[in-house]
């Protein structure tokens, strides 16, 4: 039996980290950067970046398809292909569930998957701009 920790531990020796300045500064550069929130929409709608679409990890490998980028292809398999060509960033609250997603998403064939190191939390930490989402 494994534990969360566990799990996560596992998850993060096979994928790729990237801390929140790299981040940064690639959101900087480029605008069309695919970022994706993991977390509960509820966290998401109080304190989010701006541009990442909220995929709950409970929902993610089902809606992947469905993300604006590539959501004009009628065939799930062809969204799929073109978003596996592009550079895709996961955050959550403090790494673990973006590190479970990437694992994840690796798993499902993406090669340019990255979690976002610390998630939202070193974001903050790192006074980092976030919008709210909530009325």
């Amino acid at each position: 039996m494994k534990t969360p920790d566990q799990l996560i531990s596992e998850a993060k020796s096979e994928i790729t980290e990237i801390s929140v300045l790299e981040l940064h500064e690639k959101y900087l550069k480029h605008p069309d950067i695919i970022l994706i929130d993991v977390r509960e929409p509820e966290e998401h709608q109080a304190c989010a970046i701006d541009r990442a679409v909220n995929f709950p990890r409970g929902m993610l490998e089902m809606k992947i398809a469905q993300h604006p980028v590539v959501n004009h292809y009628c065939e799930v398999e062809r969204a799929l292909a073109d978003l596996a060509e592009k550079d895709i960033y996961l955050v959550c609250g403090t790494g673990g569930r973006s590190a479970l997603a990437t694992q994840s998403l690796q798993r499902m064939g993406f090669e340019k998957i990255f979690s976002v190191q610390g998630g939202m939390q070193a974001w903050l930490d790192a006074g980092l701009p976030t919008i709210s989402i909530s009325g």
